[in-house]
């Protein structure tokens, strides 16, 4: 076939997708009178059961990343149809939970960059947001403790994850070659040391607040570039010199969403709790017997002063489940006799890297 066959056959498709996209949106439409008004526009569960869904019919030629990516705005596109839903994330725009944010919710939502973790959480508590979107671990780093105290207080619950790839990038409006200064947050200087050891010796490095207040000073300076992520190319109009420059690829970042409402399980769930032991030998081992007991799988386990009392730690927990499953009940029922304090952070639906 010639190139204007090829063509007429893809304007025939995208007719004819754009016909089921707007039946979609009208089902969606209706979907959102029929629920009841507590239960929310968004529902990660039936979200994620799309998702497996779609990629595991997944025909290819395209990646199931890609599809992801423009099955998530389609869901986001169609949600706003039942309502606006109002997303806070820590900011400045252009930031990896500004990314992270969009990966979850996709673009048709009313976004509310804060200035801080605990701006996120307290937009949420007044009804403000109805979600936050907070970075909870790194691949490299490991746990965001700020993150982790401000869940053990708030009343608001975990009701999903995502885990994003964190890949930085050169971004400048000037030619490699007259780059003199690189801004960037000191913590990805780190993560780049080698790439800039190698390409940019004698180049000041200018330490920023933030990988987008970085993209700024950059746009603003000749001979100026910045280390962030490719979103702030787009959102402060720079290009993109070089990509992947970081020297771990193995460089992720799990991010939650807050609300006020629980989710319901998903296919797949994780469940998220903190507790405080006495302050004995064998104490944690003895908490810990529940679990194993009934073959519930921890993912991570992590400790943290509890600011109330000297040297008493809470222990934060991630296993697999849901807390309405009868192994898990019973676990946190035989739990909640053992340790001092016991509060479910959240049971979401679990998000497999794989489909991120």
């Amino acid at each position: 076939m010639s190139l204007q066959d090829l063509r007429k056959k893809i304007d025939r498709i995208d007719s004819r997708l754009l016909g089921l996209i707007s039946r979609r949106a009208r089902l969606a439409r209706e979907v959102g009178r029929l629920k009841r008004p507590s239960a929310g526009v968004y529902d990660p569960a039936r979200e994620e059961e799309i998702l497996d869904r779609i990629l595991a019919a997944n025909p290819g030629p395209l990646k199931g990343e890609a599809l992801a990516a423009v099955w998530r705005e389609v869901v986001s596109a169609c949600r706003r149809m039942e309502a606006a839903l109002r997303v806070s994330y820590l900011g400045p725009e252009a930031t990896f939970a500004h990314a992270a944010a969009l990966k979850r919710f996709g673009s048709s939502v009313l976004f509310s960059p804060a200035d801080s973790v605990a701006a996120v959480f307290l937009e949420v508590e007044k009804g403000d947001a109805d979600y936050g979107v907070v970075p909870i671990e790194n691949s490299l780093e490991g746990a965001v403790t700020y993150t982790l105290d401000l869940l053990v207080d708030s009343e608001l619950t975990i009701c999903s994850e995502i885990f994003l790839p964190v890949s930085h990038s050169l971004l400048s409006n000037s030619r490699i070659s007259a780059i003199r200064k690189i801004y960037s947050h000191p913590q990805v200087f780190g993560q780049c040391r080698s790439y800039l050891r190698e390409r940019f010796p004698a180049a000041a490095l200018i330490p920023a607040a933030s990988t987008a207040q970085a993209a700024q000073a950059a746009a603003r300076e000749k001979g100026a570039a910045a280390l962030a992520g490719s979103l702030a190319a787009s959102v402060y109009r720079l290009r993109v010199l070089e990509e992947r420059i970081e020297d771990s690829a193995a460089n992720i970042t799990r991010f939650l969403t807050i609300g006020a409402v629980p989710p319901r399980p998903g296919p797949a769930n994780r469940t998220s709790l903190v507790f405080a032991l006495p302050h004995r030998s064998g104490s944690l081992y003895e908490a810990l017997g529940p679990f194993k007991r009934r073959a519930i799988n921890l993912t991570k386990i992590e400790s943290r002063p509890s600011k109330r009392k000297v040297w008493e730690y809470y222990f934060f927990v991630d296993l697999e489940g849901h807390a309405s499953d009868r192994r898990v009940k019973d676990a946190l029922a035989e739990l909640s006799g053992i340790v001092l304090f016991l509060k479910v952070l959240g049971s979401y639906p679990r998000a497999r890297q794989d489909k991120q």
